[in-house]
């Protein structure tokens, strides 16, 4: 589609001033608290070559690092990384829907000709991101969060900004990351202990932020693209309104990580209001959709929060229902669990542990294959029993080099694998070598005490639910939430879910959302 030279928002310019392959057969593995990925998988395979471009949305020169074609190709590269990190929330409906109103909007962009690919991931954190090459993602706790097909098409409108404008090949130009370690795949690392207080920090490892100035234009391009496909785009702004909300609300447990993946700008809502505004006047008189009741009916049903069907923790045991085995960690170590590996760690970031599956047809092959993938050298190995299982526990080494200082570095490595009635499991402490013996402890007391999970109080456990329910009678929401059955304590939780203040009005059969079922 052409694009005018002077658009809409360009003359209001001119006014003062987010386990494993699913091959190996196995059911969804670990799902996440704050699901991360590894910078590595930014990295690896990747050969990137400076090139200068047009941009699709300026027109102006642009220092890149990859061809379209290399864009593209990064993105098939990235994608199945993505879904075996998260791993896909099923719901057909909703994603049907998604890629209806994505692919209508790509069709309008301002690179039209580029195939896009939407999905929908197994995480409770609040976000949405895209990679290069077209590919965009929703998180199911993001999903909740909408209260009308307007909100979600304009934070897919913005998404796609991203991609038209090309903000994430351009950051890779301008961004240097640490120096690549193998170990169980490749972990970023300059200095261990950096990377020991980076890995629990969520998606930020894996998207570098956004610009401020990044943000202002893919906002601008989100406000076209929905308003170009006759959604109100409006509500995009207020979405982001209870974003900075559920932000200040310190005492709230789902503080969203959109928020830190894309930098507020400044005055979003204000703006995006403006720009909302100048469009609908460009574009003429119409019914603008914002379809609230049949956005709600999508979402009924939806997983809320963790899920602990795919492993959850009490105290310092995590317990896996659906793959019965549970295992204790250090005391004030924090947990991080995602479809591919568990991965604990202590505040000081100078040692990290993973849990994952390992790879072979027995057991030994499982330990060899690993640790030689893994490029260690093996400095002694023995079986042993835990709990009953077969296992191989082995101590490993790997000297690598400082990109920053130049040094030379020792890693030091204990690996043990499992054989649990023919699934292979592995856990890897490590530690920088002269920090080692100081750490075995800790590592021992929590490989060897894994063991299979049969007490069926910590099995029979169900996640919550989004229930879609409607208003008895008018008033405020929480007289609302009150004749539903809602307890005190999750009225304001629930408000914030429905975009509401508790003091706001509902009538007669207005749908608002609630949650509903649990753990047992």
């Amino acid at each position: 589609m052409n694009h005018s030279s002077t658009s809409p928002t360009e003359k209001m310019a001119e006014k003062p001033a987010r386990p494993f392959s699913p091959s190996l057969g196995k059911p969804p593995f670990f799902k996440s608290t704050r699901s991360a990925l590894w910078v590595y998988f930014l990295l690896a395979g990747t050969l990137l070559i400076t090139a200068c471009a047009r941009n699709p949305v300026t027109g102006n020169r642009q220092l890149v690092m990859m061809s379209e074609r290399q864009e593209i190709q990064l993105g098939a590269e990235y994608d199945p990384q993505v879904m075996a990190t998260f791993g896909a929330y099923e719901n057909e409906p909703l994603l049907a829907f998604i890629e209806e109103r994505g692919t209508e909007m790509g069709l309008i962009s301002h690179r039209p000709n580029l195939e896009y690919h939407f999905r929908i991931l197994d995480s409770p954190v609040i976000n949405a991101f895209a990679v290069p090459g077209g590919y965009i993602y929703f998180t199911r706790g993001i999903l909740a969060h909408f209260n009308n097909e307007a909100e979600m098409v304009g934070v897919l409108a913005h998404e796609m900004g991203h991609i038209t404008a090309r903000h994430s090949v351009s950051r890779q130009a301008k961004q240097q990351l640490g120096q690549l370690l193998l170990i169980g795949g490749m972990i970023a690392f300059e200095e261990f202990r950096e990377y020991g207080a980076y890995a629990m920090q969520g998606m930020q490892l894996l998207f570098l932020k956004y610009s401020r100035d990044d943000e202002r234009e893919s906002d601008r391009l989100g406000v076209e693209y929905t308003a170009k496909i006759g959604y109100d785009s409006q509500k995009f702004g207020e979405f982001f309104q209870l974003l900075e909300r559920m932000n200040l609300a310190s005492d709230h447990a789902g503080i969203p990580t959109l928020l830190s993946t894309h930098p507020d700008p400044g005055d979003r809502y204000g703006t995006v209001t403006e720009l909302a505004q100048v469009w609908k006047d460009s574009l003429g008189p119409r019914e603008w959709k914002v379809n609230t009741n049949s956005y709600l009916q999508l979402i009924d049903g939806m997983v809320y929060g963790e899920d602990p069907r795919q492993g959850y923790v009490e105290g310092n045991t995590f317990y896996h229902p659906e793959l019965l085995f549970q295992f204790p960690f250090p005391r004030n170590w924090k947990l991080e669990n995602s479809p591919m590996q568990v991965r604990m760690g202590p505040p000081d970031g100078n040692a990290l542990m993973i849990f994952t599956f390992a790879r072979g047809n027995t057991l030994a092959e499982a330990a060899q294959g690993t640790l030689q993938q893994m490029n260690l050298n093996v400095r002694e190995s023995r079986r042993t029993t835990i709990n009953g299982m077969p296992a191989i526990q082995a101590v490993s080494g790997q000297t690598t080099q400082n990109q920053n200082t130049g040094a030379q570095q020792t890693i030091s490595v204990l690996s043990t694998f499992i054989d649990d009635d023919g699934s292979y499991y592995v856990f890897h402490g490590v530690s920088l070598q002269e920090n080692f013996n100081g750490f075995l402890p800790d590592f021992e007391s929590t490989m060897n005490r894994f063991a299979k999970l049969t007490d069926r109080s910590k099995i029979d456990v169900n996640p919550e639910r989004i229930v879609i329910r409607r208003v008895d009678r008018a008033g405020t929401l929480a007289d609302a939430f009150r004749t539903m059955g809602v307890a005190q304590d999750r009225m304001e939780e629930f408000s914030f879910l429905n975009n509401m203040q508790l003091s706001d009005r509902v009538e007669t059969g207005q749908l608002v959302k609630i949650v509903g079922g649990g753990r047992r």
